[in-house]
């Protein structure tokens, strides 16, 4: 079968199809390298706990507080993140496969070195994001405030951002590859605009954009 693409032919994401199973309330703490499977956490304060190496699979953490929580190299396998808040979150490392992240409100998430796979990013505002040098395949940002997140390094493939806001983006040393940028609601990068190859953009974005393209090549434009 061929794969579904784009009207410009570009390679549409696989998005992430959480369907969990009926779940177990969950009321305790996080340890390190601690398995989950088939909890809800709901409205728990997990702020400060470590959980390094955590393992969740088929859970739901709704409306958790995450402020300061260890949850570096933690592996999240068909979840759900409903109305997280926190700041300080570590997931470094950590690798988040078919999940879906909804209305968080985060600030200076650490998701440096991470993998994410078939992930959804949908609503809600995340300051600060660091994804640097994490690989990013079959990921949807949709209707999401992204301020100043932090790109660096990072591998992108078939990545799309959908009716979101990208704030003072850094794509510093991005590899991009089907990534599309095209109903992003305001396009702001602050660092790598040479590093957009790989990326598809609206007419209307490249007229936006047209100035820092040629101040990039060192090109001047006077009336």
């Amino acid at each position: 079968m061929a794969r579904k693409t784009t009207k410009s032919d570009t390679p549409a994401a696989k998005r992430a199809e959480v369907r969990l199973p009926p779940l177990s309330p969950y009321g305790g703490g996080l340890e390190p390298d601690g398995d989950y499977d088939g909890l809800e956490f709901k409205d728990l304060d997990l702020g400060g706990q470590e959980g390094p190496g955590a393992r969740f699979i088929d859970c739901a953490l709704r409306d958790c507080g995450l402020d300061e929580t260890a949850l570096g190299r933690a592996r999240f396998v068909d979840s759900v993140l409903s109305g997280v808040r926190g700041v300080g979150t570590d997931l470094s490392g950590a690798s988040l496969r078919d999940v879906e992240v909804v209305d968080a409100r985060l600030g200076g998430v650490q998701l440096h070195g991470a993998v994410l796979e078939r992930v959804l990013i949908k609503g809600g505002k995340i300051d600060y994001l660091n994804l640097r040098k994490s690989r990013l395949r079959d990921v949807v940002f949709e209707g999401v405030v992204l301020s100043e997140p932090d790109f660096g390094g990072a591998e992108l493939e078939r990545v799309e951002f959908r009716d979101c806001v990208l704030r003072r983006a850094d794509l510093s040393g991005v590899r991009m590859k089907d990534v599309d940028l095209r109903t992003v609601a305001e396009l702001d990068i602050a660092r790598g605009l040479d590093r957009l190859a790989g990326a598809v953009i609206s007419s209307a974005q490249l007229l936006q954009l047209a100035s820092a393209f040629a101040a990039q090549i060192g090109v001047r434009v006077e009336d």
